[in-house]
């Protein structure tokens, strides 16, 4: 029989489809399942349509996977719909035609205009668009064998291939409507194993895997074992003996627990199936299941980890959820359905509607999936902030461990998702002395309090003890300790919260307005240590932009502040970094001196005696102040002697 050739462009073509669409080669057993599954959609949705002549019901369809080691033949079979000798030559000889596309525009979507074909319509599930999947069997196969008989029908068909050579149709036998297709499996090559698409185990995993949630069954015969009944008479102690026979096995648990009711799953089952699904040994800290019908459709089951993954915070980390098109999965990890803040997510989503490409491997970045991907991160942040609101104890659980990640998306693109995180940030507080929202924060301001105080260290211990907070809890403002590397940056990407702009127990100006009686006062005093200052200024040299009183020192000596620009906690987080060049971060650097404590006094008799002794106490008071603020003092041994020095002074 004559050759035929395939109606799209050439061999180039079709080489281009079984060798470049598609990345893994195991796909070829997803798509034509799905394939299968659309016959039998077909079919039952022309039982619903016309029962009386169809005589067939939900029940009666299966899809069958066989295997033939000897002849190197895998087959899978269907009870669907079938083809006719036309619609093989244009489903199968046309590379890229879709006859599920046809059906689905034609009928389901043109010809649904009653009011049972349109419930027809949603008892069904149509996986099938661009009608590639099924050359996908030529990436594992040297020749496919399709023999169909289409419902109705008294002749079977055969359509047979061996690649982009062309094909050829002839007449066949089939007992009953449907479609099976014989793959005959490559030979093994260098670095291609085709043997194991002969492997029982192998194709139940790829079920497994991609198909799982197929509505139909997906069954295959399994030789078992099964006792035999003891003769009549024998010893108890006789041993048992076995017989080898074949069942079919379902492969497939066809129903989906996130396409189950809220109500008809226990959390249980949501946790069993995170665990198994996920790799997790612990019960999830949340539990998301969300279904959205309208412009886009889609189901969601989401879960938030009790515990990170032990590569979170690394750069191998790969965030995303899996993706499924009717229950058939498309992508383990699709990364563009979660925004980076909130990588921790793990779960799932289901949707008939993506526009997919032919390989349904690789996803357009069209509007339907970013659509999806903006209201699952409307309800993730709706959901945190619910358990913010009713259950304090296990929100903070969950943001002592991803709380992190919520302020690196606000410090992230110049805060351009700030609005979705700063409500569901915590920071310790010097007053509550625990956890705390800038919401609660604000709401136990007083009136005369223009800003959000925050102070910024290594541990709240430390910065409970900073001479800079002294002012501030002696007027009773509550201060918010930072202790993450990214708190700062994060606030500062903020700048404000309810038009209260943060602002650094450090900066030079805490902003806090004095009465006319105590400006006086400390003009005065500045005026008159006016020499004082600058001998200690040109005693540091451009170690310091600026040396003035302290209007925020009450028991301490000294502190240094920071002036415009980057803080001195942002200047230790950024010389930490690995790039970062030796002294090429630098905050600009006051130093304030308590003009009330005893050390002002020592310094002024210094002063009076030579410059000198104002030099040895400005490199003192300097090298307190940074060891104060945690930061290096250049030169330990000189610091080490001038303090010995100054104790064994008579």
């Amino acid at each position: 029989m004559a050759k035929k050739q395939f109606k799209a462009e050439s061999k180039r073509l079709l080489d281009l489809m079984i060798n470049s669409i598609y990345t893994h080669k195991e796909i070829f057993l997803r798509e034509l399942i799905s394939n299968a599954s659309d016959a039998i959609d077909k079919l039952y949705y022309k039982s619903l349509i016309d029962k009386k002549n169809t005589g067939v019901s939900k029940d009666d369809f299966s899809i069958r996977i066989s295997v033939d080691k000897a002849a190197r033949t895998l087959t899978i079979s269907d009870n669907g719909i079938g083809m006719t000798k036309e619609e093989m030559e244009t489903n199968l000889g046309t590379i890229a035609h879709s006859g599920t596309l046809d059906f689905r525009k034609e009928t389901l979507e043109d010809g649904a205009n009653t009011k049972k074909a349109k419930a027809a319509r949603d008892a069904i599930d149509i996986i099938g668009q661009f009608g590639v999947g099924f050359y996908s069997a030529f990436m594992v196969s040297s020749r496919v064998r399709v023999i169909s008989r289409a419902f109705g029908e008294e002749r079977a068909w055969e359509w047979e291939s061996t690649g982009a050579d062309g094909y050829s149709v002839k007449e066949s036998a089939r007992e009953g409507n449907g479609t099976e297709i014989v793959l005959t499996i490559k030979e093994n090559a260098e670095e291609e194993n085709f043997d194991e698409f002969l492997e029982s185990y192998r194709l139940r995993n790829l079920v497994k895997r991609y198909s799982d949630y197929i509505r139909y069954p997906i069954k295959m015969n399994a030789e078992k074992r099964r006792p035999l009944p003891k003769a009549e008479g024998a010893d108890e102690d006789a041993p048992t003996e076995y017989e080898t026979y074949i069942e079919a096995d379902t492969l497939n648990s066809m129903v989906p627990i996130w396409k189950r009711g809220k109500s008809e799953v226990k959390d249980e089952e949501y946790n069993e199936f995170y665990k198994d699904k996920f790799f997790d040994y612990t019960d999830p800290l949340k539990v998301i299941h969300t279904s959205v019908e309208g412009v886009i459709s889609y189901d969601a089951l989401l879960y938030i980890p009790a515990k990170a993954p032990f590569n979170y915070y690394t750069r191998e980390y790969e965030k995303g959820l899996q993706l499924y098109s009717s229950g058939v999965l498309i992508m383990d990890k699709c990364a563009d359905l979660l925004p980076d803040y909130f990588s921790f997510v793990k779960g799932l989503v289901d949707s008939q509607d993506l526009s997919l490409n032919i390989s349904r491997e690789m996803l357009q970045h069209d509007r339907q999936l970013k659509a999806i991907a903006i209201r699952l991160e409307s309800k993730i942040r709706s959901e945190l902030q619910a358990m913010l609101n009713a259950d304090r104890e296990k929100y903070e659980e969950f943001f002592k461990t991803f709380g992190l990640q919520l302020k690196f998306g606000i410090y992230d693109n110049y805060g351009m998702k700030k609005d979705v995180l700063e409500d569901l940030i915590l920071f310790q507080s010097s007053s509550e002395k625990k956890l705390v929202t800038l919401s609660e924060y604000v709401s136990r301001m007083g009136a005369e309090q223009k800003f959000i105080y925050y102070a910024a260290g290594e541990s709240v211990d430390k910065l409970d003890k900073q001479p800079q907070t002294e002012l501030l809890k002696e007027k009773g403002y509550e201060i918010l300790y930072l202790t993450d590397d990214v708190d700062e940056f994060a606030l500062r990407a903020l700048t404000q919260y309810k038009e209260k702009p943060f602002k650094s127990v450090s900066e030079g100006d805490l902003g806090i307005e004095e009465s006319e009686e105590e400006k006086k006062a400390a003009e005065e005093k500045a005026e008159s240590s006016k020499e004082l200052l600058s001998a200690i200024k040109e005693a540091l040299g451009d170690k310091v932009e600026e040396v003035r009183l302290s209007r925020r020192l009450k028991s301490h000596p000294v502190c240094l502040a920071s002036g415009e620009g980057i803080s001195l906690e942002m200047e230790k987080v950024l010389s930490a970094m690995p790039s970062a060049a030796a002294g090429a971060v630098k905050a600009k650097r006051i130093l304030e001196i308590n003009a009330d404590h005893a050390v002002f006094g020592a310094l002024e008799a210094a002063f009076k005696s030579g410059k000198e002794r104002v030099e040895a106490y400005a490199g003192l008071l300097y090298d307190q102040a940074l060891l104060i603020e945690g930061l290096p003092i250049e030169d330990p041994v000189a610091f080490s002697n001038a303090v010995c020095a100054l104790m064994s002074e008579r």
